[in-house]
C-alpha cells in the first residue's frame, strides 16, 4: 500500500479520518499481487459510489475503489458516477481478494477473474 501520489496507482478513496480496516487487506493483496500500485487517498464524500467515482478521477490509471463497511465499489473514471463497474457487499477475504485482483486487471485490460462461492 503506497500514499505517494505521485505514481500512476489505483487510488482507494476514504473519509477524512477513517483507517483502512485490516479486514480490507485481501482487497490491497489482490491489487498488488497483480503488481498495479495502490494508494489511499482521503476522498471526503458520504456516498460510498461517489466516492469511488472520484478516486477513479485522482487516479493516474483511472481506476478508484471506496469501501463501506463490508460494501466495496471499484469505478472507471469512463463509466457514469452512479454505474460503478463493480458494487459488491462481501465479507470473505478470498472474495475481496478476487475483487482487488479484478481492479488491477481492469488497468492492465485482461479478463476478470469469476467471483466464487456467491
Amino acid at each position: 500500500m503506497n500514499n505517494d501520489s505521485e505514481r500512476p496507482s489505483i487510488i482507494v478513496g476514504v473519509e477524512n479520518g477513517t483507517a483502512i480496516p485490516k479486514s480490507a487487506t485481501p482487497l490491497f493483496n489482490g491489487i498488488e499481487e497483480e503488481q498495479i500500485p495502490v494508494a489511499v487517498r482521503e476522498i471526503d464524500i458520504d456516498n460510498v459510489v461517489s466516492r469511488a467515482y472520484q478516486s477513479a478521477l485522482a487516479s493516474r490509471l483511472s481506476v478508484g475503489i471506496a469501501f463501506d463497511g463490508d460494501r466495496f465499489i471499484v469505478h472507471y473514471k469512463n463509466l457514469k458516477e452512479d454505474k460503478p463497474l463493480f458494487d459488491e457487499t462481501i465479507s470473505d477475504g478470498k472474495q475481496l481478494r478476487i475483487l482487488g485482483a479484478n481492479a488491477a486487471r481492469l488497468v492492465k485490460g485482461i479478463p476478470f477473474k469469476e467471483m466464487v462461492n456467491r
